[in-house]
């Protein structure tokens, strides 16, 4: 994650984050975790919003087994475009595999193990 952050600061790559994000820290009891994500998300060049397009899209992940506020960042990520949506929540990734979205799932470690194979 920090060669991913460093990255970020440095303009090489840009982070974003979500409304999603801000309904995930409302529902959070870890402060831990919480003050963790929120530092990352300082970096964010940009908050996505959530439109009804995304929420519509959510629904239709769902419906595919998706979790309410996973289908949400997958869908708003698909809706502005993002390269990417990193994340290490296993359950997430296994299920982004079986659906049909535009947005690349992946664990950043692994992400950032491809990024410099091909920087090679």
């Amino acid at each position: 994650m920090l060669a991913i952050l460093s990255r970020c600061q440095s303009g090489e790559l840009a982070l974003v984050s979500s409304e999603v994000m801000d309904l995930e820290f409302a529902r959070s009891s870890d402060r831990e975790r919480l003050n963790k994500v929120r530092a990352l998300c300082s970096v964010s060049k940009e908050k996505l919003i959530i439109n009804e397009a995304a929420t519509e899209r959510a629904i239709e992940f769902q419906r595919c087994g998706i979790k309410v506020m996973d289908s949400l960042h997958l869908a708003v990520a698909e809706e502005y475009g993002i390269d990417v949506l990193l994340t290490t929540d296993d359950s997430f990734l296994r299920s982004a595999k079986r659906i049909n979205t535009s947005v690349p799932v992946a664990n950043p470690v692994v992400w950032l193990m491809e990024v410099f194979q091909h920087e090679r």
